[in-house]
């Protein structure tokens, strides 16, 4: 009996075996993957929504074909005439978030090490510290922060938007910034390695439709520069003095001191064997609404 499902399996297969080459195997395999991420990016952005509308004109342009309705075929094919170059305006913001993100990747900062920052620390356990106890002196305070820490995007374009400090990063002074009525207190400082290299820095806001309403604008705009770079952004809320995280497009809100210092050690490039991973996700929990600002 076996024998005979192996016959059979090799009959029906042999053209397999005479056409399917290594190459066309590992061909399917990387195409495969990269239509999943693609699919998942897709759903990930608002162009997912245009990209259903896309699929409901191809179902429509199938069945005018299998009917043959010449004048709505004739129609749809002009309009896909131009098809790519209207998907490019349609999906730009997508496409160059997707290029943003695709040029963040270990690969390409790999073989592109335009300077040496990756070799040292971002910056000292004095800075660390320093930004820790500001955050949460500022939060009893209820006084509103945001604070973008550069990690392997630079942040140069966003720095030109600021007034330039190059100052050293001490509590004390990271608390003066953000006090009410000082002509820095509105908009970001943006840290680079121990230095505050600029205040009063415009961010992109982020048009993400699916976060709490309850977000004010400094939320947003924490969370939109951590949409387009790699950066660690702390907000602090003025209307509740919660500290929050934005990184990598999300927003992690009310998290602990302990928390923040250990998601910072992690950005610092210090080895860290002895601590979980994700460690700083501990402040998920307590995940109260902050209000509007």
């Amino acid at each position: 009996m076996f024998d005979s499902l192996s016959n059979f399996f090799n009959s029906a297969f042999s053209w397999v075996k005479g056409s399917v080459a290594l190459s066309n195997i590992i061909e399917i395999i990387i195409l495969s993957v990269c239509i999943y991420y693609i699919i998942l990016w897709f759903k990930k952005t608002k162009a997912w929504t245009l990209m259903k509308g896309i699929i409901i004109i191809l179902i429509v342009m199938f069945f005018a074909s299998v009917f043959n309705l010449q004048v709505i075929s004739a129609i749809l094919q002009s309009c896909f005439s131009v098809g790519i170059i209207a998907i490019i305006v349609l999906f730009q913001p997508e496409l160059r978030r997707a290029l943003e993100q695709l040029g963040r990747k270990r690969l390409i900062q790999g073989m592109f090490l335009f300077d040496d920052r990756r070799k040292g620390l971002h910056f000292s356990d004095e800075s660390l510290e320093a930004i820790v106890d500001a955050c949460y002196e500022m939060g009893a305070h209820c006084t509103g922060a945001l604070i973008v820490i550069e990690n392997e995007t630079p942040l140069g374009e966003y720095e030109k938007t600021g007034i330039p400090l190059d100052a050293r990063i001490t509590s004390q002074l990271l608390i003066q910034i953000f006090e009410k009525n000082t002509p820095l207190h509105d908009g970001a400082i943006i840290i680079r390695y121990d230095r505050i290299v600029a205040a009063t820095c415009y961010l992109p806001v982020s048009g993400n439709m699916q976060i709490s309403k309850s977000l004010g604008t400094r939320h947003r705009a924490g969370l939109g520069i951590s949409e387009v770079s790699d950066s660690v952004t702390i907000i602090v809320s003025e209307e509740t003095g919660k500290v929050s995280l934005a990184i990598g497009g999300e927003i992690i809100r009310g998290v602990t001191r302990e928390s923040l210092r250990q998601y910072l050690e992690k950005v610092q490039n210090k080895p860290q064997e002895s601590k979980k991973k994700w460690g700083f996700m501990k402040g998920r929990g307590n995940n109260e609404e902050d209000t509007a600002e």
